[in-house]
């Protein structure tokens, strides 16, 4: 816990330093890839470094997690940090690398404030960094020690056993330990990273929810992500990561995986399950009704799901063969495009819409899919009164919602 002295300069310069963020995290990550090249080439995500969006949710993340501390009233900050210290297990990151952001975060506060980074200043937001800090140190350990590994012994080698078109941009890769190796169980709704070796010798990562999870029998699905052009008019390259698999990686390739991580998890209570996503966020939901008809559960669930259109549709069937093996379970799909297919009560066209659909008291909703889709989804399960603990959600990608931006 802060110290009383540090939480009132925290409390006094928070509104200059969080004016000021914005500024600081990109000079920041300029100046330690600057320091550590290896950084930005085999750890953090070039695409979203090149976008700025990791940078902005750094950001928001560094300044939620102050205002939870100086404020009368704060938010516990156990999701804010187990979201990340979970990512950061997927990574592989360890107690040393928290020195070599301090040093850079520290020279970039220094550089842009100026004058007004006393001495005073400074002990304050170095306490709050190194608390921060330890308590994600202290959670990554936790999560090491759990898979039964050392710090940051993350990875392990696994063969594409299968490959499957699941939909003109999407492909699902089914992998399987080495001989003489394993694969461990995952929990219903995690992630693993996956390391591509891309031709500028860069060893890129990325996280992708699991299908599948049980021992020696995983499922990830990848979807191309296309060059677009931003609203101001800056082109954003495709994804790199996911197309270099689209086009080079088939049955027999190897690839280099982590071990399962991620907070997004079925509980294995007995309250009715809502499971809402959109598009390619299919893939945790995909992972949980695995898990309920691999235990034969017997739970009310719901699984409501807004696609494009049906021929664009990853894991279309799957998704209704798994809802049919559940006693308990009801489906319903949106479609931005229905094309020729009668709408029923089942297949709806348009955005996803909640207003019909029956929450009892209890239920625990999981929700994937882009940020705005999960607002709006979350904003009426709230007016409809479900407490806000009782939903829970998975962002690919930076989490910029929940460090409130």
């Amino acid at each position: 816990m802060l110290s009383e002295t540090s939480a009132q300069v925290i409390r006094d310069t928070l509104p200059a330093v969080g004016a000021a963020i914005g500024e600081i995290t990109p000079l920041f990550y300029q100046k330690m890839f600057s320091a550590h090249p290896e950084l930005i080439r085999d750890l953090f995500n070039r695409g979203n470094q090149a976008q700025g969006d990791q940078p902005l949710a750094l950001a928001g993340s560094i300044a939620a997690y102050a205002t939870m501390q100086v404020t009368n009233n704060p938010h516990p900050t156990d999701q804010l940090l187990s979201r990340i210290a979970h990512k950061h297990a997927s990574l592989g990151v360890t107690k040393e690398q928290y020195k070599i952001v301090h040093e850079h975060l520290f020279a970039a506060i220094v550089q842009v404030l100026g004058d007004a980074v006393t001495p005073e200043v400074a002990a304050a937001w170095d306490e709050l960094y190194w608390q921060m800090a330890d308590d994600l140190i202290h959670i990554e350990q936790g999560l090491y020690s759990n898979a039964g590994v050392g710090p940051g012994a993350v990875w392990r080698e696994a063969v594409v056993a299968s490959r499957r078109q699941e939909s003109p941009d999407t492909v699902a890769f089914s992998l399987a330990a080495l001989e003489g190796s394993s694969l461990p169980a995952a929990k219903p709704g995690q992630y693993i990273s996956v390391v591509v070796p891309l031709p500028d010798a860069a060893n890129q990562i990325r996280q992708y929810s699991l299908t599948r999870g049980r021992a020696d029998d995983w499922a990830i699905s990848v979807k191309a992500i296309p060059a677009t052009v931003a609203e101001d008019g800056t082109e954003v390259p495709e994804g790199e990561v996911s197309n270099f698999l689209h086009r080079n990686v088939f049955e027999g390739d190897q690839l280099r995986v982590s071990l399962p991580f991620g907070d997004l998890v079925l509980d294995d209570g007995h309250d009715p399950l809502l499971l809402v996503s959109a598009g390619i966020g299919c893939t945790p939901i995909i992972g949980m009704l695995h898990y309920l008809t691999h235990t034969s559960s017997d739970r009310a669930v719901t699984v409501l799901h807004a696609d494009r259109s049906p021929a664009k549709q990853a894991h279309r069937r799957e998704l209704t063969d798994l809802v049919a093996a559940l006693p308990g379970a009801a489906l319903r799909h949106w479609y931005e495009d229905l094309g020729v297919r009668i709408a029923t009560d089942e297949t709806m066209p348009g955005r996803i819409e909640l207003r019909k659909i029956e929450v009892v008291p209890g239920t625990q909703a999981y929700l994937c899919g882009p940020l705005p889709f999960m607002d709006k989804v979350r904003s009426e399960l709230l007016d409809r009164g479900l407490p806000e603990a009782n939903i829970h959600y998975e962002v690919f990608g930076p989490d910029k919602w929940l460090a409130g931006l």
